[in-house]
């Protein structure tokens, strides 16, 4: 199978249109309708109903597979650059907006010390980005942080061969404002013990950040409930932006344990349902020096 063909594919299927497929992919429109042409030529049978544009059941069924195809390739020809050869002194990594709190500095300070002069660029995206990024070559590591139970791996996106390895583990903190009642009295679920489950929280108001907080999808369905529902959405990546709408009495939000909170916000532990914050360090081949200099740095703070 061509991947010029099966990419030209998904951009139409994404698109919807011949033309802004063609727009995207920088080639004329009867070049991408050649290419849908050949690819249904090959496959026997049409991929894409014309009016509207959309896919066939059999064009849904290679969607299914076309991104992890196309990223296998990416992957593939990374693995092959980095054999022939790249800058020994450049290294890119990414990590979620949490997965680097308190880590990232520190070992960037001992690899500069290690290796002196190496120009680094650093990248904060979301946990497929990372994942999507690591597979295809775009950067050399990758660290991703989520909610599980105690003993499981994160769930990762299906982006081929990754090597992962837990990096921290801490449980998780429901945060709320200084003088929440909660915060003011106590614990109003678990008494004597400082600490809550998330089932005496259901009717309280909550604020979804699923970039920098464990999501409310995530939380409803550990504790089985439709329950914990927003009161407000935030999109953003900044922790300081989350927790100043927390203190604000917009809404309660779950962290990590482990995390700094300034003053007006106070954590209550959480013990029921068992859940932990999860940080894991992603990568392929380590075939450059600072890459694996790093890895082992992350590994072992």
């Amino acid at each position: 199978m061509d991947p010029h063909l099966l990419r030209t594919f998904v951009a139409v299927a994404s698109s919807g249109s011949f033309s802004a497929a063609a727009a995207d992919l920088g080639y004329t429109q009867s070049a991408v309708s050649q290419h849908i042409a050949a690819l249904e030529n090959s496959f026997g049978t049409p991929l894409l109903t014309r009016r509207p544009v959309a896919p066939t059941p059999a064009g849904e069924r290679l969607l299914e597979h076309a991104g992890a195809i196309l990223l296998r390739i990416e992957a593939a020809r990374a693995d092959v650059r980095r054999v022939v050869g790249e800058p020994p002194g450049e290294l890119v990594f990414a990590t979620t907006p949490l997965a680097g709190v308190g880590r990232i500095a520190h070992a960037l300070t001992q690899l500069r010390r290690i290796r002196p002069g190496i120009a680094v660029t650093f990248e904060v995206g979301g946990r497929e980005d990372v994942a999507r990024g690591v597979a295809s070559g775009a950067f050399h590591l990758g660290l991703v942080d989520g909610i599980a139970a105690p003993s499981d791996p994160l769930r990762l996106p299906d982006v081929g061969l990754l090597r992962t390895s837990a990096v921290a583990q801490s449980g998780l903190a429901v945060v709320v404002p200084a003088d929440h009642p909660m915060a003011r009295h106590g614990q109003i679920g678990l008494a004597g013990r400082g600490r809550i489950g998330l089932a005496a929280l259901v009717d309280a108001r909550w604020i979804d950040a699923p970039a920098v907080s464990a999501p409310l999808d995530d939380l409803r369905a550990a504790v089985e409930t439709d329950g914990l529902r927003a009161a407000l959405v935030y999109s953003g990546a900044d922790v300081l932006t989350l927790l100043e709408l927390v203190a604000a009495g917009h809404g309660l939000a779950v962290l990590p344990e482990s995390i700094d909170v300034p003053p007006g916000i106070a954590k209550i532990p959480i013990d029921a349902p068992r859940l932990v914050h999860r940080v894991e360090l992603l990568h392929g081949h380590l075939d450059t020096t600072a890459a694996a200099a790093l890895a082992t740095l992350l590994n072992h703070p």
